[in-house]
């Protein structure tokens, strides 16, 4: 019997259920798959607790890697014992789970000098912090990026990728021990917010020019120190709301604060042209690799201790990437 984790109404952590399911034959355009390890990512908490609204019960999950088990009609380019990952917002909801079933379209082929474990944990991170990278802004070395959450999963393979652009990286953390491992993974300088004025300290890093670019997963309680730290005509990437959403603001405040542009985008669309998401997804396998981008789990559950992962990730006890094992 397989299992899967799902929830029956939205809240905390405790309303996630592991479960048993059945799983049927792939129909037209599916592939049934095996899953070896699964990725636990923040937005998944926005899914349980109602941030992004699903029809109940729901599974839960957006990342996994595995094997091929069947297809069904009209899946030309997968082979039964093929190893895949995917991700994917609500196309792949569900991947807290043993087996199941899935749009063929959504799987990327896995090489074999990338394992499941670091597959489950990247390839969301991974595909986002390649857009961040290589479609959301014209860097050229030397530029400087501002990274918020730096210790965190998507923080530690961007600050990695923007080292191989020749970027300078100050990092964002929350303790000394966070400050260390973002050192250790391509940031330059970091600031601990939890004593240091954020916007402060990166305009006296940047003898007070500001940085190019932002890039803030944390949303409400940065959003005006990420706007303090930019240049002229910088670029505020908000790509992630772990603190809540940006609250309503008059678009003249980018005027009054330098010209800046901003931006909210999702992976969703940097992923939807499959030649573009291969392109991404190769680029990242080759850094990953050639061991220019290293893949840090950190955390690893089972997936009936769904409800302690969430528990951990919110409260901020995590760093890198977290994976389920199966």
């Amino acid at each position: 019997m397989s299992k899967c984790v799902r929830f029956y109404e939205t809240g905390g952590p405790a309303v996630l259920r592991y479960e048993n399911v059945e799983v049927g034959e792939p129909g037209p355009g599916q592939a049934r798959l095996r899953h070896v390890a699964v990725g636990l990512n923040f937005a998944d908490t926005y899914f349980r607790n109602g941030t992004y609204p699903v029809p109940l019960p729901s599974g839960i999950g957006v990342e996994a890697s595995g094997v091929v088990q069947a297809v069904g009609s009209g899946v030309a380019d997968l082979a039964i014992g093929d190893r895949v990952t995917y991700t994917g917002f609500h196309t792949a909801l569900g991947a807290y789970s043993t087996e199941r079933l899935i749009d063929a379209s959504l799987l990327i082929k896995l090489p074999e000098t990338i394992a499941f474990e670091a597959a489950a944990a990247m390839t969301m991170r991974g595909l986002t912090s390649a857009y961040l990278m290589r479609r959301i802004h014209a860097y050229q070395p030397g530029d400087s990026i501002l990274l918020h959450a730096a210790a965190g999963g998507v923080g530690l393979i961007v600050s990695q990728w923007a080292k191989i652009l020749g970027l300078r990286v100050i990092g964002t953390v929350s303790s000394d021990a966070k400050a260390a491992l973002a050192l250790a993974n391509g940031c330059d300088e970091v600031i601990n917010y939890s004593h240091e004025d954020v916007a402060k300290r990166a305009r006296e890093l940047t003898d007070g020019r500001g940085v190019d670019v932002v890039i803030d997963g944390v949303g409400k309680d940065t959003f005006m120190s990420s706007l303090n730290s930019l240049k002229r005509r910088g670029l505020l990437v908000c790509v992630g709301t772990a603190s809540g959403a940006i609250p309503p603001f008059d678009p003249v405040l980018l005027a009054m604060k330098g010209s800046l542009f901003m931006t909210r985008p999702a992976l969703a669309d940097y992923i939807a042209d499959p030649a573009e998401k291969a392109a991404l997804a190769n680029e990242l396998f080759s850094h990953v690799a050639s061991g220019k981008i290293n893949i840090q789990i950190n955390q690893r559950y089972s997936l009936e201790d769904a409800a302690a992962a969430h528990h951990d990730l919110e409260s901020r006890g995590t760093t890198g990437s977290s994976i389920f094992i199966i």
